[in-house]
């Protein structure tokens, strides 16, 4: 199985969109880990936009980086998000609050915590009548995203806007499920191009072999494709700003994604 990238969007600790990470991605810089400060999804009307948390924040600003630099019309790209969890931070509230008499759960927090919030803000904010899915596979959301918009993309006539995204949860969630970092990342995949350069050529192989996950040449970025499910697309995002032709190999529920890259 065969696809183009298109275009990618990156917000992560020290990543601040694709263009400014290249070079820390292929080892050709430092790499410096910062603080994540998302922005308000200005594409959203005022009061969606009041109502959204960071996942959904993150997911959309990623989703728009990818689609703005492919020069895809929103209504003809077909959506996959991918998140090992989703919203930790409105759930707890939403756990707070039925551990009060009242038991009251508001409306905003209860359509927030559903899986599918950052498909349906997308469409508000694009305005998109496309076919999305959203999809968790937990530690395993970033290959089984991957592999759903492949697959998309490959036997529809659609492109396929992938985003994966990944926050922190609150204590004591934290506890029990611990996430590293505030990552997201979005590829626009396609099969025909769109009147310019991809940035690379995808061939992807699902087997039963379980050789060793390719890992990250800084320690630091190590950790964070080893605490954040979404950090398992961080290989990908090397291979690709490292260039040439790259084999990477992502588990995925005790088998194995093999991916070929070649450079556009």
């Amino acid at each position: 199985m065969r696809v183009l990238i298109e275009a990618i969007g990156l917000v992560g600790p020290g990543l601040a969109g694709w263009d400014q990470s290249r070079a820390a991605l292929a080892g050709a810089a430092q790499y410096v880990p910062a603080a994540v400060q998302l922005p308000p999804v200005e594409a959203l009307p005022s009061a969606e936009r009041r109502r959204t948390g960071p996942p959904v924040r993150l997911a959309l600003t990623v989703g728009l980086q990818a689609l703005g630099r492919s020069g895809r019309d929103a209504a003809n790209v077909v959506t996959v998000f991918t998140s090992s969890g989703g919203d930790g931070q409105v759930i707890h509230e939403i756990c707070e609050s039925l551990t009060t008499a009242e038991r009251d759960v508001s409306p905003t927090r209860f359509h927030n915590s559903v899986h599918n919030a950052p498909a349906g803000y997308w469409g508000i904010a694009t305005r998109s009548h496309a076919a999305s899915t959203s999809l968790c596979a937990f530690d395993w959301s970033f290959a089984a995203g991957l592999l759903e918009a492949c697959v998309q993309a490959t036997t529809s006539a659609h492109p396929v806007l992938l985003v994966s995204y990944d926050v922190p949860y609150p204590e004591p969630l934290r506890r029990a499920r611990p996430v590293q970092g505030t990552l997201g990342m979005a590829f626009l995949f396609s099969t025909a191009g769109h009147g310019q350069r991809a940035l690379a050529e995808l061939e992807l192989k699902l087997t039963s072999d379980a050789p060793e996950s390719t890992r990250m040449h800084n320690n630091e970025l190590e950790a964070l494709r080893q605490n954040n499910p979404t950090g398992r697309g961080l290989p990908l995002l090397a291979a690709i700003a490292g260039g040439a032709t790259r084999q990477i190999v992502l588990d995925y529920l005790g088998a194995t994604l093999a991916l070929r890259m070649t450079a556009g």
